[in-house]
């Protein structure tokens, strides 16, 4: 260890001399700080002197910055170019170093970093070396944060929400995504209700808006699956405040989520999210009909197309068709538009009406492609072995629309797969519904084309029909 703490203190000397000579003309010294910062074994020995001296040198600099931006002179390159070398020279030191990570945060450093950055995120600066130290700013912001819990409350009391409301609308890439990283080490399930202050829940609507227009953020991906799931409350508000776009966004954020089929979300916090989407689905579902139509009212209707896209994998997963078999409304609800959109379908042709080509739909690119399956595909779900469920539809004459709704229709790919599953799970262990499809094969209200296609058809035995599979025949 003598080599590294030798040199440790050959720069540090230098930067005393600088100091007291020509701070400008020390970005080469503090450079060297940098790459020493790299071996481990040197940050190690780092000792809060060093700190210090950078400290004073980013103190310098933005005195000198903010002199020049008084006086509305532009502000020499120089001065950019040294805080932005001080700023890697402390992102450096950071690095799986949680002894510097508190030196430095003890020292004042973070706050001192905060008004240099606050200075490069709200000033008009057109410089390319003002951009540069912004970056290297934010950089240093996410390695003194990381692991460190008490540095990310440091970061969080003076970054939000006016810095990272900046990062998220700024065009430069480079500080959007290292100010997303940042936003995302800092946040906790502390900082939630921060978000949920009506006053700052821009910042949580920016994140969406943010990833609506780049979507190949990780660091926002993370921000909304890792973080905001954890809240119902927020995503309640923030689904409620949004407008059409930001909210296909938000559905496609959960859906990803859903679909990994590891969620480390609590699934206490999962369940009420889904039981609000099912209950913004019921309120907004009519609006699909709207799609029959072509005119206003696309968008709110795509809405409704991802959130039954997104309860058709809800229901889909154990831990959570249980909650939402239990919603009443919700079946309800999906029958009913079944119905709708399978009536608006015949009475005259758009797309909700059947059409079979040789093309097999690979031209058709609409909204409402799948709709219909996806409508049977969720009856399918929460009938699964739910006798309550089932005997609702039979209720419902849910039976005969399901039954007159599978035909080949290039609009609905896979409609017979999930029309088989959904007779399945309605005729499990249900004799009612068994005999219901049984007389209707009988009485000419059932195709028994259709019916084999399924995998079924009917027999009679001692005076009674049974519908049975065809592979047990």
């Amino acid at each position: 260890m003598a080599a590294p703490m030798e040199h440790m203190t050959a720069v540090c000397a230098e930067l005393e001399r600088l100091l007291s000579e020509d701070v400008a003309a020390g970005e080469d010294v503090v450079r060297r700080v940098t790459e020493l910062f790299r071996g481990p074994e040197y940050r190690e020995v780092a000792e809060e002197k060093i700190f210090t001296l950078i400290l004073q040198i980013l103190s310098r600099a933005l005195q000198e910055i903010q002199t020049q931006i008084a006086a509305s002179e532009s502000s020499e390159d120089r001065w950019y170019l040294l805080s932005a070398e001080c700023f890697r020279c402390l992102r450096n030191a950071c690095v799986q170093c949680l002894k510097n990570q508190n030196t430095i945060r003890n020292l004042g450093l973070i706050e001192k970093a905060m008004a240099v950055i606050r200075v490069f995120s709200t000033s008009s600066i057109a410089q390319e070396s003002c951009l540069v130290a912004f970056r290297c700013g934010l950089q240093f912001l996410g390695n003194v944060a990381g692991g460190n819990q008490d540095s990310q409350n440091s970061i969080w009391k003076r970054a939000f929400p006016h810095l990272f409301l900046n990062c998220l609308n700024h065009e430069d890439d480079k500080v959007f995504s290292y100010g997303a990283m940042v936003l995302y080490t800092c946040m906790d399930e502390d900082k939630m209700a921060d978000l949920l202050d009506p006053a700052n829940l821009t910042v949580a609507l920016d994140v969406i808006s943010a990833y609506s227009r780049r979507s190949d953020t990780d660091w926002l991906h993370l921000i909304v699956t890792d973080r905001f799931l954890r809240s119902p409350e927020l995503v309640k508000q923030m689904y409620a405040s949004q407008n059409h776009t930001d909210r296909m966004s938000l559905l496609e954020l959960i859906l990803s989520k859903i679909s990994e089929k590891s969620l480390p979300v609590e699934m206490a916090s999962l369940r009420q999210i889904a039981l609000f989407l099912s209950d913004c689905f019921q309120k907004q579902c009519k609006s699909v009909l709207k799609l029959a139509a072509p005119g206003d009212g696309e968008e709110e209707a795509q809405v409704v197309i991802r959130l039954l896209d997104l309860l058709c994998e809800i229901t889909s997963d154990p831990d959570l068709l249980t909650c939402l078999q239990c919603c009443s409304g919700l079946l309800d609800t999906a029958v009913d538009t079944l119905r709708l959109t399978h009536l608006a379908g015949k009475q005259a042709k758009n797309v909700f009406t059947s059409t079979h080509s040789e093309s097999l739909g690979s031209d058709l690119t609409h909204a409402a492609v799948g709709f219909k399956a996806h409508l049977i595909r969720l009856i399918a779900n929460l009938c699964y072995k739910n006798r309550e469920n089932q005997d609702k539809i039979y209720q419902l004459d849910g039976i005969p629309l399901i039954l007159d709704s599978c035909s080949i229709d290039d609009n609905n790919p896979f409609l017979n797969q999930w029309a088989v599953y959904a007779i399945r799970n309605l005729t499990e262990n249900n004799e009612k519904n068994q005999e219901l499809i049984a007389s209707m094969e009988r009485q000419g209200l059932a195709d028994s084309a259709l019916l084999e296609s399924m995998g079924l058809h009917v027999e009679e035995r001692d005076g009674k029909l049974l519908l049975k599979s065809v592979k047990k025949k």
